[in-house]
């Protein structure tokens, strides 16, 4: 299947934040498949044409101002269907699939997705386990609303994913200080410049205890079409809830995995989900299986890495196939166990290097090790931050031995990050404290597989990659 090549030339319209590591990986298995990509990303419209490929400059927090855009250029040159990568491109991919006539998820389930208010609505609505809930808005007393809280709860912006702005608070004292965290956060530059309605509000939710699971999947039709279910084994209680560890398959049993999958496919029926990708969050335990978060995207970063289909086919190609109307049900994964490590940041500061790569490129089941991070990058953890060191992959027999290799190449890198030093700006504090939301600059480029349809890496606006899961 791998080699197999389309006989006629069709275009992909591919919608991502500006050019990150899955944006060129999409466009290098389009150009193998014979396909035209035309890019609409996050650049700034300042730069005209910087790589002199017609790319089509979008703004994703301004959906609705470039519809006309793309159908504009879908005239010039007919999309055969649309393929959005990140979480913030896909209600402009699902607007303009509606627009065009293309096969999508519905702009309504995609913007549910991207809402954690509206998702938990619909998911009660129809009969799935839900949290106590409620949301409130920046401007308001985060006291008065600590009154109402249920404990333990969780702290989380409406609009964010990967963890990101998410705190656990077991307390009083912990939710008013975990809300004003979470305010500083989302009232940041980063946030600012790409205004979001869903980042005007923090949502509250009972904590649900249990082990946490992920799980790739396709919809055609509305029908889940599941190609990995993960396992977290790292555990997540807060007070933040950095991811680390994926591996697959499952070591749940039948029933567990089951219940799980059931539990996903219900979610996106209840969201309305039709045609696309679907990256989804999810907890188990005695009573039953939680819905944490449901994307109409692929799992994100580099993390797609560890996962490869019969013909060592990667995840982007079988997505490519799937928006194009193929029938991809036989994809099944070849590899006994698969995994990934996602290299979290152990502290602010600045990054300097690492020592160990090599060695822990060297641990048995291993395949490849790539620090993101590039020499010079502020670095902020969770729950401010939004990217990783980098990446680490397994593929192994057994998943334990999956989990095992990935904390042992783990335990070989030493990273050199140098502490800031407080410097007086307007995101500083009174006390010259650097204030930890403002955004790190983007990871280093050219420690990731580059190319992609001669797609370089791009001058930028400001604004992120997504890089987390």
């Amino acid at each position: 299947m791998g080699a197999y090549r389309m006989t006629v030339r069709r275009t992909i319209l591919l919608l991502a934040t500006t050019t990150g590591y899955q944006t060129r990986a999409f466009a290098e298995r389009a150009e193998r498949l014979g396909l035209e990509v035309v890019l609409a990303t996050d650049r700034c419209k300042g730069l005209g044409d910087p790589w002199g490929d017609r790319s089509i400059p979008v703004q994703f927090h301004d959906p609705f101002a470039y519809i006309d855009k793309l159908e504009a250029a879908a005239r010039e040159r007919p999309f055969a269907s649309i393929v959005a990568v990140g979480d913030r491109p896909t209600f402009l991919a699902a607007l303009a699939a509606e627009r065009l006539g293309l096969p999508y998820h519905p702009p309504a389930a995609v913007e549910a997705c991207n809402n954690k208010y509206l998702a938990r609505e619909r998911y009660r609505a129809a009969g799935l386990l839900v949290p106590e809930y409620f949301r409130i808005a920046l401007g308001e007393d985060p006291g008065r609303a600590a009154s109402r809280a249920p404990f333990p709860c969780v702290l989380k912006p409406l609009g964010l994913s990967g963890s990101r702005g998410v705190i656990r608070a077991d307390n009083q004292p912990e939710f008013v200080a975990a809300f004003e965290r979470i305010k500083a956060l989302l009232e940041s530059r980063e946030f600012v410049i790409q205004p979001n309605e869903g980042n005007r509000w923090v949502q509250v939710e009972s904590f649900i205890p249990g082990r946490e699971f992920a799980i790739e999947a396709l919809v055609a039709e509305g029908r889940l079409q599941v190609l990995a279910l993960f396992d977290k084994p790292d555990p997540l209680d807060g007070p933040f809830f950095e991811e680390t560890i994926y591996v697959t398959p499952s070591r749940q049993s039948a029933a567990a995995q089951n219940e799980l999958i059931e539990t996903i496919r219900r979610g996106a029926e209840a969201l309305g989900l039709r045609r696309g990708p679907l990256h989804a969050e999810v907890r188990l335990n005695q009573q039953g299986a939680w819905i944490l978060e449901m994307a109409a995207r692929p799992i994100g970063g580099l993390c797609a890495r560890a996962l490869r289909f019969d013909g060592e086919m990667p995840l982007e190609e079988l997505i490519l196939r799937h928006a194009l109307g193929e029938d991809v049900s036989w994809a099944r994964q070849m590899d006994p166990a698969s995994g990934v490590m996602m290299i979290p940041i152990p502290r602010a500061g600045v990054y300097e290097n690492v020592q160990g790569l090599e060695q822990a490129r060297e641990v048995p089941g291993v395949f490849d090790v790539l620090i993101t991070a590039t020499p010079g990058q502020k670095l902020a953890p969770l729950p401010e931050g939004g990217s990783y060191l980098g990446f680490i992959f397994a593929r192994e027999n057994a998943p334990e031995q999956v989990e095992q290799a990935l904390h042992q190449a783990h335990r070989r890198l030493e990273f050199q990050i140098a502490a800031t030093l407080p410097v007086l700006t307007s995101t500083t504090s009174s006390q010259g404290e650097r204030n930890p939301a403002e955004k790190p600059p983007p990871p280093q480029r050219s420690t990731a597989p580059s190319g992609g349809a001669g797609i370089p890496a791009p001058p930028e606006c400001p604004g992120s990659d997504d890089t987390r899961s």
